[in-house]
C-alpha cells in the first residue's frame, strides 16, 4: 500500500469512529509513525510502505481508536509555538496554560532586572517554566516536581529547547520545597492538581491515560490553597504569583487570595473560552 491509500484509510475510519478533526489527526498519526512531517507527507504520496511500517501504523490507530491521546501516541504536543515531549508520566500540556503564561510573559517584560527568577510549581512537562526561559534568555527557573518521571520528560525538553542552563530540576512536594527554601522569586507560577475526586465531568479518556497524581486534589483547591498559603513568603516585594484553577473554582480561590493578605491585587483571568482559568496575585512591596 502507499502512504496515500493508508492515509485516506485513516481518514474514514476516524471519521466512521466519529473523532473530531479526523484527517489532522491521521496526517499527524501517520506522519509521526513513518518520521514525516506533514508537508513531507504530501510530497510523498506514491511512496510504498513496507509491511513492518504497516504493521507500526495499524497499532498506532487502534490505539488512538481506544481513546488513548494523540499527543501520548505521537509523543509530543505544541504549546504556545514550541514543541513538548509527553509520555504518560505528565499531563498533555493544553491550550487554556497558554492564559497563564501569556500573563507571565507580559509581567516578565517589564522587569528591568539582568535575572528573572522563576519557580514552576508541579511543572511537569515543563511546558510552564521552559516557555518562560525559551521567550526570555534573563529567566532562570526552577523546575519542582514531586514525580522524578515527570523530571525526566522536563530535562528532556529543556535540551530540547536549548534552555538547560536557566534551569534547575528539583523533585519535591512543592509546599515543602517553599516553606524549606531561603530563595526568593519574581514569578511562582503553578499548574496544580485541581480536580475533585468525586468530579462527574472529568473525561473517561483522561482518568484512563493522564497521571493520576497531577489532575486530581481533595476538594479539588486543597493543593491550590496549600501551595498558594506558602508562596507569599517566597515572593519578593515586587512579584506575581498565578496559578491555574478549575473553572468553577474561581470565587473560592479570589476569597482565599485576599484573606491571604498578602497581594495588593487580587485578580481571576479568563482563558480564550471565556473560562475562569487562573488567578492571580500582585505583590507590590
Amino acid at each position: 500500500m502507499k502512504i496515500k491509500e493508508v492515509l485516506d484509510k485513516t481518514i474514514q475510519f476516524f471519521k466512521d469512529k466519529k473523532l473530531e478533526s479526523a484527517r489532522l489527526e491521521a496526517e499527524w498519526l501517520i506522519g509521526a509513525g513513518l518520521g514525516l512531517d506533514r508537508i513531507q507527507l504530501y510530497l510523498k504520496f506514491d511512496q510504498p510502505l513496507k509491511e513492518d511500517e504497516l504493521t507500526k501504523l495499524r497499532e498506532m490507530v487502534k490505539r488512538r481508536i481506544s481513546g488513548e491521546p494523540l499527543a501520548y501516541i505521537i509523543g509530543s504536543r505544541g504549546f504556545y509555538g514550541l514543541e513538548f515531549q509527553v509520555t504518560k508520566d505528565v499531563l498533555i500540556p493544553r491550550p487554556e496554560t497558554e492564559t497563564l503564561v501569556e500573563k507571565a510573559l507580559d509581567y516578565s517584560n517589564k522587569i528591568e532586572t539582568d535575572e528573572i527568577h522563576i519557580a514552576d510549581l508541579g511543572s511537569g512537562s515543563g511546558c510552564i517554566g521552559l516557555t518562560m526561559a525559551k521567550k526570555d534568555s534573563r529567566v532562570k527557573v526552577k523546575l519542582v516536581d514531586i514525580s522524578s518521571e515527570a523530571l525526566k520528560v522536563a530535562r528532556l525538553n529543556a535540551e530540547k529547547l536549548n534552555v538547560q542552563e536557566q534551569c534547575e530540576f528539583i523533585e519535591s512536594d512543592a509546599a515543602n520545597f517553599l516553606n524549606q527554601t531561603n530563595l526568593q522569586f519574581d514569578l511562582i507560577l503553578a499548574n496544580p492538581p485541581y480536580i475533585d475526586f468525586t468530579d462527574l465531568h472529568v473525561e473517561e479518556n483522561v482518568k484512563k491515560f493522564e497521571p493520576e497524581l497531577a489532575l486530581f486534589a481533595e476538594g479539588g483547591t486543597s493543593l491550590l490553597k496549600k501551595w498558594s498559603t506558602a508562596a507569599p513568603l517566597r515572593l519578593k516585594n515586587k512579584s506575581l504569583l498565578m496559578m491555574e484553577m478549575g473553572f468553577d473554582q474561581g470565587p473560592q480561590m479570589k476569597n482565599h487570595f485576599e484573606e491571604l493578605k498578602s497581594f495588593a491585587k487580587v485578580e481571576v483571568l479568563k482563558d480564550l473560552s471565556g473560562h475562569e482559568r487562573v488567578i492571580l496575585g500582585e505583590k507590590n512591596g
